[in-house]
């Protein structure tokens, strides 16, 4: 019982001393020192918003040219997360006299960062999307995270006497800066897919930034301003928690359908790699994408040329065996010069060696076609120059057809080639006259076997 009592002791002890571990009550400021530094970081003028438009230069640089180094130092002295971090306070202690100064703070920081951004890249001589450019137009509930703890870590960091290294404004700059400076992208080069993304992608990063220091303010008991309106507050927090929650509703939703995309994507190239695997034909290039969230797959196909519903319809209960029915798949078959820009990034190397085993692989088919042709056309000589020596050495041979034919065995599929002789003799032929006749095509024809089919019934034999 001793030894009970002291574990349950030493546990207790051990779970006080890991929850001491995540205590910030002893470091936190006093409220006003708090309320004093978020409401001198509200204000977005002079200084600030220049700060902000070379820093919104910087990032568009930075994302223009591809360069992550650059949008990292346009974030570290980006001044974006004041106002933000304000508005959180201001629904938090209810003071909607700040609340109206961050929304009118950030609405001149959004302006200001937009032509700034849109400036840029109208003089800037490459227009070409770059990768980071790209990926600021697809919000997703990854990008809530990223917005949630830099929230998180911008009003604890305010709020504790002892800040240690923490960098909110890059955590938060993380979700805001980047966004902001495509929509310009998109507002410079009229393409509103990057316009209304990355804004959509900004709304949604400053809404969980606001939301994260909305907690922060209620988790450390902030006390509210003496003149609350109790309900003026609760329409203004339904109004919050309404957006918050159907922002978090859509980024689940994009969530999803970038998930199932990818996917689809990793399934539909490995079904292409595996299934589409051909003796004489090679796979040149495959796109895979979604449209209208139907699947489509596009193989172009260089080589022999495979029978195109045979191929269609194989493939096809491929893709419903694998879990891709309903997948659209269009098989292109043959070349063209014109390459696709998806296969621009092919070596020529390598594209020459298809082409040469290619040409190879025809030419080796054309010396056999030409050995088939030289056979029968062979045969078909012999059988004209005969028909005269058939006549004087068998009078009572009418007709006769010679013809060299392919036997298959549908049992265990053997391949044989057959020599056969039709001979028409209304009269008949004894045994010893067919063995004669039988022994003399042997010589005449050079061949160890000539199998002679007497009055076939039926035989379409020349009026």
């Amino acid at each position: 019982m001793i030894e009970k009592g002291i574990f349950k002791t030493e546990l207790k002890r051990f779970w006080k001393d890991l929850i001491s571990y995540f205590n910030v009550s002893d470091d936190l400021e006093p409220q006003n020192d708090a309320e004093m530094s978020i409401r001198a970081g509200v204000s977005f003028k002079g200084s600030q918003l220049l700060v902000l438009i070379f820093a919104i230069f910087i990032a568009s640089l930075g994302l223009n040219t591809n360069s992550i180094p650059v949008i990292i130092g346009a974030m570290l002295i980006s001044p974006l997360m004041g106002p933000i971090i304000g508005m959180g306070l201001a629904i938090g202690i209810e003071d909607y006299e700040l609340l109206r100064r961050g929304l009118k703070n950030i609405v001149m920081a959004i302006l200001g960062s937009l032509i700034a951004s849109a400036i840029y890249f109208l003089i800037s001589p490459q227009y070409e999307g770059s990768s980071q450019l790209l990926a600021r137009t697809s919000p997703s509930i990854y990008d809530v995270f990223v917005a949630l703890f830099g929230g998180a870590a911008g009003i604890l960091s305010i709020a504790c006497r002892n800040k240690g290294q923490v960098m909110p404004g890059v955590a938060i700059a993380t979700s805001l800066m980047p966004p902001l400076c495509t929509a310009g992208y998109g507002l410079a080069t009229w393409q509103g897919h990057f316009f209304f993304g990355a804004l959509y992608l900004f709304f949604t990063n400053m809404i969980f930034i606001l939301f994260a220091t909305l907690i922060g303010v209620k988790l450390m008991r902030y006390k509210k301003i003496v003149y609350q309106s109790t309900k003026r507050s609760r329409k203004i927090q339904i109004i919050v928690y309404s957006v918050v929650g159907l922002t978090i509703a859509v980024s689940c939703f994009l969530t999803y359908q970038m998930i199932r995309k990818s996917i689809f994507m990793a399934e539909a190239s490995r079904f292409v790699d595996t299934e589409m695997i051909f003796p004489n034909t090679q796979v040149l290039n495959h796109k895979e994408y979604l449209l209208k969230g139907k699947g489509h797959i596009e193989v172009t196909l260089i080589g022999q040329s495979l029978p195109k519903d045979s191929l269609q319809l194989a493939m096809m209960n491929k893709l419903d065996s694998v879990g891709l029915g309903g997948t659209i798949l269009t098989i292109k078959q043959g070349f063209s010069l014109d390459r696709p820009k998806e296969d621009e990034g092919r070596s020529s190397d390598q594209f020459f060696a298809i082409m040469q085993q290619e040409i190879a692989s025809r030419q080796l088919m054309i010396d056999s076609l030409r050995d088939e042709l030289r056979i029968h056309q062979s045969f078909n000589r012999e059988g004209m120059e005969l028909t005269p020596e058939v006549k004087t050495l068998f009078p009572t041979v009418k007709d006769f057809a010679m013809s060299r034919m392919v036997a298959t065995s549908t049992g265990n599929g053997t391949i044989d080639t057959v020599n056969m002789v039709f001979v028409n003799v209304p009269s008949g032929m004894d045994k010893a006259e067919r063995e004669k006749m039988t022994n003399y095509l042997k010589v005449r024809l050079k061949e160890k076997e000539v199998h002679l089919i007497l009055n076939p019934a039926g035989f379409p034999w020349p009026k």
